[in-house]
């Protein structure tokens, strides 16, 4: 029997780089080839426990790139695709809307037509799996939660672009018969994630006793996903999720801004040595940004329900393994926050 040949788009940036080494070594039947474009978020280091692996290739390359998309396809006969590539920081959304178009927009859609030709009416055993956000659903109340049946209302360039890659997966469905699973996923955290984003931001900012940037009140309120647990149910969804449903992934895990960031200050004192209290003193509250969505909760009962998943761990504890692994890792830190982020940095909160 061959082995299934599973395409990862993505594969070196921080959610896809857990999928990919869970997928490695957890289906040696399956050869994996990462995709990605090492943008600035995407590095090999991420991935380089793997990289000897028999079953695994890395292949360098820009999903919107047609040509080239088409010659893979044809070359390796995909029988799955976990697309996980994206443009996904909403500030870098605010400032250049068109790289998001083109990367989450054109970059899916010249994925599906490349699926669609190969595989054309012979779907057995295909499966286009497509990794989103919740941020399509746009902003909640103070109560309740988004479902799979929630409607779209994207509030940012982001969510817009995510939500018009959700619709044009469908549409392949829909048209062509296309068999798909989509999940939307909260905010996730963990290892490998490059600090533009909340959590690394801040821990790489008081390792270095520099200010926290807290937008506006602080009282932005987010479901937090441990992004290992995240791959687990990437896992599930692409094997025993039913083609043509959408599953949403959360971690059961609110927390406003600001008491996420006191937390995150009590556990870097704690395990830095420092007194109670010193890290707090970095919070800096700035401007918001434009069009900030007040709250995010996800209903993550349907894909408990249907395919037995849940968080392993709690927010306390994942957090605990998170900042572990970065003081841990601190050269890999230092590489990725180096030159270009630099300036985008400063730029972008002064």
């Amino acid at each position: 029997m061959s082995k299934k040949q599973i395409l990862i788009t993505g594969g070196a940036g921080f959610i896809g780089s857990h999928v990919v080494r869970r997928f490695v070594k957890n289906y040696p039947n399956y050869h994996i080839y990462n995709l990605d474009a090492l943008t600035y978020a995407g590095n090999l280091e991420n991935i380089k426990d793997i990289e000897e692996s028999s079953n695994y290739t890395f292949v360098k390359g820009d999903i919107t790139d047609e040509p080239f998309i088409n010659s893979l396809f044809e070359k390796h006969q995909f029988d799955g695709v976990i697309h996980l590539a994206a443009e996904s920081h909403v500030d870098r959304s605010i400032t250049d809307p068109l790289a998001f178009v083109k990367t989450n927009v054109i970059g899916t859609m010249t994925l599906l037509n490349a699926a669609k030709t190969i595989w054309k009416d012979d779907f057995e055993g295909k499966r286009f799996y497509h990794v989103s956000t919740d941020e399509v659903y746009g902003a909640l109340g103070d109560t309740g939660l988004f479902t799979e049946d929630t409607a779209y209302d994207p509030n940012s360039p982001y969510s817009a672009s995510k939500a018009s890659s959700d619709h044009f997966v469908r549409a392949y469905g829909e048209t062509y018969g296309l068999p798909y699973v989509i999940s939307n996923c909260s905010n996730n955290y963990g290892s490998y994630h490059f600090p533009e984003k909340l959590i690394p931001l801040f821990i790489n900012n008081i390792i270095q006793e520099k200010p926290l940037p807290v937008y506006g009140d602080g009282n932005y309120t987010r479901d937090w996903l441990f992004v290992e647990d995240h791959a687990v149910a990437i896992d599930l969804v692409f094997h025993k999720g039913k083609n043509h449903e959408t599953y949403n992934i959360g971690g059961f895990n609110e927390w406003k801004n600001i008491d996420l960031v006191r937390l995150l200050c009590q556990q870097m004192d704690e395990k830095l040595g420092r007194d109670k209290g010193t890290s707090e003193e970095l919070i800096t509250f700035v401007k918001d940004r434009p069009g900030h969505d007040l709250r995010y909760a996800i209903d993550a009962s349907k894909i408990n329900k249907e395919l037995g998943w849940e968080p392993s761990v709690t927010f306390e504890q994942g957090l605990a393994k998170t900042i572990d692994w970065y003081l841990d890792n601190e050269k890999w830190l230092k590489n990725v926050t180096s030159g270009n982020y630099q300036n985008y940095y400063k730029e972008q909160y002064g």
